[in-house]
């Protein structure tokens, strides 16, 4: 029996997974922190971040923009996977709870998108990078079976903590705004 050395196609697969979800990523991320791609910025995305119930504004631009531009690049290159996708996931919580009550699909204004990305990002995180990543070339150093649930736990109880603050503040201010009607 020979073994061949020809391309696996599911590692071929979760390259283009990771490459494509990662650079969308990193994207969306760099509109926040730089203002690229007709993006706000730090400046823009806090003050519009904070008008949403995520205040601080700025600190939560950088952090989400960081978890984005971060997660995405890490995951398009295959390293430190589990953290990376957990990373990215957990900002697309963020950004599909700001659009939840638009319903579900995009062109409405809904979680769609975020939920998407989200989707992809948690899955990369569980599923691995594959052979052809920057984890695999160094020997899986940080992609460690137990980093998965830990940073997927990490996460989520970050995401919990930031949604239950965000749900708080939008119930202030519209208190604060029925006082002023009234």
């Amino acid at each position: 029996m020979t073994t061949c050395s020809c391309l696996d196609r599911r590692d071929l697969g979760l390259l283009l997974l990771r490459a494509g979800t990662g650079g969308v990523l990193a994207a969306h991320g760099a509109q926040k922190l730089f203002g690229w791609f007709g993006g706000g910025g730090v400046e823009g995305t806090g003050a519009f971040m904070e008008s949403v119930g995520y205040a601080p504004g700025k600190a939560n631009a950088v952090v989400a923009g960081l978890a984005e531009a971060g997660g995405g690049v890490l995951l398009a290159l295959g390293l430190a996977t589990p953290a990376a996708g957990s990373a990215a996931a957990g900002a697309m919580a963020g950004a599909a709870a700001v659009h939840a009550p638009n319903g579900f699909f995009s062109q409405g204004g809904g979680y769609e998108y975020p939920a998407f990305l989200g989707m992809v990002s948690a899955a990369l995180a569980v599923t691995g990078p594959g052979r052809y990543s920057a984890d695999h070339a160094l020997g899986h150093s940080l992609n460690r079976a137990w980093m998965v649930p830990a940073a997927i736990t990490g996460t989520a109880v970050g995401v919990l903590a930031t949604l239950g603050a965000r749900k708080r503040n939008v119930r202030a201010a519209e208190a604060g705004a029925g006082a002023e009607e009234g």
